[in-house]
């Protein structure tokens, strides 16, 4: 009986361990964290477009990858974060890659040629591009309702760009697709990680990771690209920086931990609509009639694709600890 008993309660710590009660603070909190990502998400394409006023894209990549690395590993050093295991490098790597370097920049590049409302459309695509990431990385099977919807998003999608660059897809639209799928990677690969650290970390360490990188490009790209430095400018820096880069994904992982990924992921279905709303009122857009009829599509096969997927995916490994 004895025996029996230390090795009932061992078990309980290491289930502790890995999930520590005290971060789980109810669904309500967490939908409110959740939430708040994805209202800074939404800014994300006016606060880009505004820094292009003042710097080119790959200057505007640099120093918001500067100015992130610099506040993220300040977060670190505050709380006394120790170093990830080694192991845990080339997660972080792909994350940096996909999310800190790889989806800003692409977007920038895009945003000089599309406005931000016929982006949001276009990237309205991310969650359901990495739900498929997600499920060929873990081998599961999703249902037929799963492929059924994201067949049906994508033809959405794609229609849509055609339509709007008159029958052919643009350079813009191209960099956009590229940045569905190496954010999707991105997170994919953050979402298993978070299910060994806090999610804020990953994010945080994934930006020290790129912060040389920044640095050297900041270097390179100012001097060979045009600076006017406007109060638009600035601010639309400062905000993809420090709101978008670092505080949107603390939050949003801090919400996604506490109400799980399939509750999380729904929030964030109202990003395009919220970012179409942003580009009208702040960038003052004219939004075609064809853009919100395509994003309240895009959201319609996306939730299917999230209620399928939710009922009929098993999770396993850290998509189970994460999304549980």
């Amino acid at each position: 009986m004895t025996a029996q008993n230390s090795a009932t309660a061992g078990t309980a710590i290491a289930v502790d361990t890995g999930r520590p009660s005290a971060r789980r603070r109810g669904p309500g909190s967490g939908a409110v964290l959740a939430g708040l990502g994805v209202l800074a998400f939404s800014l994300t394409f006016p606060s880009t477009v505004w820094g292009l006023e003042s710097f080119g894209p790959w200057s505007l990549v640099a120093l918001r990858s500067v100015l992130a690395a610099l506040i993220a590993g300040c977060a670190l050093l505050a709380g006394r974060v120790p170093v990830p295991e080694r192991r845990h490098w080339a997660g972080l790597a792909v994350v940096a890659g996909g999310v800190v370097v790889g989806f800003p920049l692409l977007t920038s590049l895009a945003l000089q040629t599309s406005t931000s409302s016929h982006a949001a459309v276009v990237v309205g695509l991310l969650p359901l591009t990495t739900a498929l990431l997600s499920a060929l990385r873990t081998g599961s099977r999703p249902p037929r309702a799963f492929w059924a919807a994201a067949l049906a998003g994508a033809a959405v999608v794609i229609a849509f760009t055609v339509q709007q660059s008159g029958g052919e897809l643009s350079g813009g639209d191209l960099y956009l697709f590229g940045a569905l799928l190496v954010c999707a990677a991105g997170y994919t690969e953050g979402g298993r990680l978070a299910g060994v650290m806090p999610g804020w970390q990953v994010i945080g360490w994934a930006l020290v990771l790129t912060l040389p990188l920044a640095v050297a490009g900041a270097l390179v790209a100012l001097p060979s690209e045009p600076v006017r430095l406007t109060a638009h400018g600035i601010i639309g820096l400062v905000w993809v920086a420090a709101g978008s880069t670092f505080l949107g994904l603390y939050v949003w992982y801090r919400g996604m931990a506490e109400i799980g990924v399939p509750r999380a992921s729904q929030l964030q279905l109202a990003q395009p609509l919220l970012t179409l709303v942003w580009s009208f009122l702040v960038l003052g857009e004219e939004v075609s009639g064809a853009a919100p009829v395509a994003a309240v599509a895009v959201l319609v096969c996306i939730a299917v694709t999230q209620r399928a997927g939710s009922r009929g995916i098993r999770r396993t490994g850290a998509d189970s600890r994460v999304g549980s």
